[in-house]
């Protein structure tokens, strides 16, 4: 498959009308995919942001030409009725056939709890729940008239109306081997995110084929998509502050787990601050930051997706753009190739 490169939407940090700017420049700048952040409350209470994603989406849509569009990730289990999802997608995939990607995953209390006043399931239900809701989207898409009754979901004669001729891929976030498994059973795609011990990758890829096999799939045509978090500037001092705004990412999943209040996260992500930076890439050397992507290309990702942390992103893509982009996409097509 083709190395695609893209852009994360950082929904948490920024308001929609800004975050709509720099994905239009994302495109503008040559790049070939926008995913966006799907978050009902973001990771900081002071100056955050979380603009509904299905809204914005639209925009993006009607706002572009070429780019790949889609969530990373949304989930489509607590907050979201799973045929919300799939008329919401309809309606995309109609807008802009062929370039919309429906992303999900089993979610965070952090968007889920504040939203629904419920109890935020543990990892078994809510993987149940994901594999339920793709199963009645899916069905959605592909028949005209549905009656489904899950565990957890149900639909009587529910059609979807408006939806492209081709369905829209559905790509599975996963981060454990059983998530995986289901990408591998259900996803046209996967997603993960960078900064992780590399045998983490090997195994979730290991078990994304086992899962697609025993579904009796080709696992090479599952497009791997990683969120590669990735702090360039030219000022090498302002590439590594950068990355505090997003201490968050650095706690290790004890340290967030159920936290429901971005006021608190907030609070322990500043504790925190001075490991922000081991998440990213931090550098200010063009070819420093192509050696430390090109892993991930080797362990078999075709789309790699760039979270930058600063507050400038039109600083970062315009910089990108001329410093990395091409030689990363040279090196990237070679290794793909090997």
């Amino acid at each position: 498959m083709a190395i695609r490169i893209g852009y994360k939407a950082s929904a948490e940090q920024f308001g929609p009308r800004e975050l709509l700017d720099f994905s239009i420049e994302a495109e503008r700048t040559g790049l070939d995919v926008v995913s966006v952040s799907d978050h009902f409350q973001p990771w900081r209470h002071q100056g955050g942001h979380a603009p509904n994603a299905l809204v914005w989406l639209g925009a993006l849509a009607a706002s572009t030409e070429r780019v790949v569009i889609g969530t990373s990730v949304l989930t489509p289990t607590l907050r979201y009725n799973p045929s919300i999802v799939a008329q919401a997608f309809g309606t995309l995939g109609a807008l802009a056939p062929g370039r919309v990607f429906l992303g999900v995953g089993t979610g965070e209390s952090l968007n889920e709890t504040p939203a629904t006043g419920g109890e935020f399931p543990g990892a078994k239900e809510r993987r149940r729940r994901l594999a339920e809701s793709v199963k009645l989207i899916e069905q959605l898409w592909r028949e005209e008239r549905v009656d489904f009754e899950g565990e957890y979901y149900e639909a009587r004669r529910a059609t979807i109306y408006d939806k492209p001729d081709d369905p829209v891929p559905i790509f599975i976030a996963a981060s454990g081997p059983l998530a995986a498994k289901l990408a591998g059973r259900r996803g046209d795609g996967f997603i993960s995110t960078s900064g992780k011990d590399p045998n983490l990758y090997r195994e979730l890829i290991a078990n994304l084929a086992e899962g697609a096999e025993k579904a009796e799939r080709d696992p090479s045509q599952i497009r791997k998509m990683i969120e590669i978090k990735v702090s360039y500037d030219r000022d090498g001092d302002e590439a590594f502050e950068s990355c505090k705004l997003w201490s968050a990412l650095g706690l290790s999943h004890e340290q967030k787990a159920g936290i429901d209040d971005p006021v608190e996260m907030e609070r322990v992500a500043d504790e925190n601050a001075d490991k922000a930076h081991h998440r990213f890439i931090v550098s200010s050397d063009p070819d420093e930051v192509i050696e430390k992507i090109m892993p991930y290309v080797d362990l078999g990702f075709e789309d790699l997706i760039l979270h930058a942390p600063g507050d400038d992103q039109k600083r970062f893509l315009d910089q990108f753009a001329a410093d990395v982009l091409p030689g990363l996409r040279e090196e990237a097509d070679k290794h793909a190739a090997g």
